[in-house]
């Protein structure tokens, strides 16, 4: 160890005494009443010392105003370097920054806010194979090649345009038409006009998602009755992802408007609580709403006494 490292660690005395000189620095470059008592210095070189006092502004906890003075050699004047207000050990400070990118979380975005996506975005792909243009985010190899150049070119030019920071105007003035016969042309005919569509790993992404808010280990689905399969409110949905996931349209459901997965359940199931079919009774044994013919007379038949002749003068007198 040096004597130059030795003597930068002692504090020179001059300028450790002039504790009145930092404190009039400090005063005069903040507000009044917000520094604080001395305390403590540290030695930063041969003749050169900070003193410390402490910040009483509100939202600096743990700061400290720093006073550095100097001597010169051979100097008995003490001189005034800088005055800074720098964080302790224990200050509170603001978290590290971190990029929007990182920061951004689902359901973060309002109305009006623009997500833009990055042109090598894993979770997207090129959504058709066109022989007129290249894709914004395509990998062009072969640069010794004069067409390769040109599509170099036209693929920096649609970079430019697509910059939301520099283009003018609504995106819709800037639709370009694709040429009659030309691959772009059958895929606009055939709506698959996107410059990019979902990759698997997007896909996957997606699925894990919608898997994890609404999928089978989800406590809502342990203690369901029946999963989504089987349910009448569920909407098939197309695509690879149809194969495992569908839209919930149960209004009373916790998921509904939501995308699940065929394994996730609740008590709201179409068939969970079927109401009981009201029974039928049997047909009755004595048919009631019908009417039986009762004559107030007796039928002429119906005695032991014939009809006709002289029975009938004997009837008169009370014959049978």
């Amino acid at each position: 160890m040096s004597a130059a490292t030795t003597r930068s660690r002692t504090p020179d005395r001059l300028c450790a005494e002039a504790v009145d000189l930092a404190l009039s620095a400090a005063e005069e470059a903040a507000a009044p009443g917000v520094v604080g008592e001395h305390a403590g210095l540290i030695s930063e070189g041969d003749r050169v010392v900070t003193h410390f006092f402490e910040c009483k502004e509100f939202g600096y906890r743990g700061w400290r105003w720093a006073v550095t003075v100097a001597r010169a050699s051979r100097a008995k004047l003490v001189t005034l370097d800088e005055v800074v207000l720098l964080p302790g050990p224990d200050a509170l400070q603001a978290p590290e920054w971190v990029p929007w990118s990182e920061r951004l979380r689902p359901g973060d975005m309002g109305p009006g806010d623009l997500l833009p996506t990055d042109a090598e975005d894993l979770r997207l792909e090129p959504g058709y194979s066109g022989e007129d243009e290249p894709l914004p985010n395509s990998v062009l190899a072969s640069a010794g090649s004069a067409a390769v150049s040109a599509s170099v070119e036209l693929a920096a030019d649609l970079a430019d345009a697509e910059d939301a920071d520099i283009t003018a105007g609504s995106p819709a003035d800037f639709t370009v038409v694709p040429a009659r016969g030309s691959i772009a042309a059958v895929a606009e005919e055939l709506g698959m006009r996107r410059a990019r569509v979902l990759s698997r790993y997007g896909l996957h992404t997606a699925a894990d998602r919608w898997e994890d808010a609404y999928g089978s280990n989800t406590p809502m689905a342990q203690a369901a009755p029946a999963t989504c399969v089987s349910c009448g409110f569920l909407v098939a949905i197309g695509g690879s992802l149809g194969q495992a996931f569908g839209v919930c349209t149960n209004e009373f459901a916790p998921a509904d408007g939501r995308v699940v997965s065929l394994a996730y359940g609740c008590g709201g199931h179409s068939e969970a609580a079927v109401m009981p079919t009201p029974p039928v009774p049997p047909p009755p044994v004595i048919d009631e709403t019908k009417v039986d013919p009762f004559p107030l007379r007796p039928a002429s038949d119906s005695g032991s006494v014939s009809v006709g002749g002289a029975d009938e003068d004997a009837a008169e007198l009370g014959h049978s």
